[in-house]
């Protein structure tokens, strides 16, 4: 159990890290839109804000996994109903779905590690 529970541990951390850099690709366009390094710095501050957000729910959920539970879904939730109609469904699924099962890690993670068994 307790090695199972260090995969699901980990795996949750290791994909928060990984969509993590992923939303932060979005930002990059920032070098192609202006030409003043003031202008470019500006920019990528605000395009890492998402990403900002994904790494404080990850730092708090390192230590409390139910946190990054409901922090995780509810990023996942946000983006869902913040731009509902705006895209085709695909876009749903890359952008909020690797956070919801992200939470659903964490989630399980602290259901074994707080129970001592699945249920």
């Amino acid at each position: 159990m307790d090695n199972t529970l260090n995969i699901i541990r980990w795996s949750a951390r290791g994909l928060g890290i990984l969509f993590a850099l992923f939303i932060s690709l979005f930002a990059l366009d920032v070098f192609t839109e202006y030409t003043a390094a003031a202008d470019i710095a500006k920019a990528l501050l605000i395009h890492l804000i998402p990403t900002f957000v994904v790494l404080l729910v990850l730092v708090l959920a390192w230590r409390w996994e139910l946190i990054g539970a409901i922090g995780f879904t509810l990023l996942g939730l946000a983006y869902i109903v913040t731009s509902l109609g705006r895209f085709p469904f695909s876009t749903y699924l890359l952008i909020a779905g690797p956070p919801i099962v992200i939470g659903m890690l964490f989630f399980t993670a602290n259901r074994l590690s707080s129970s001592g068994k699945f249920e």
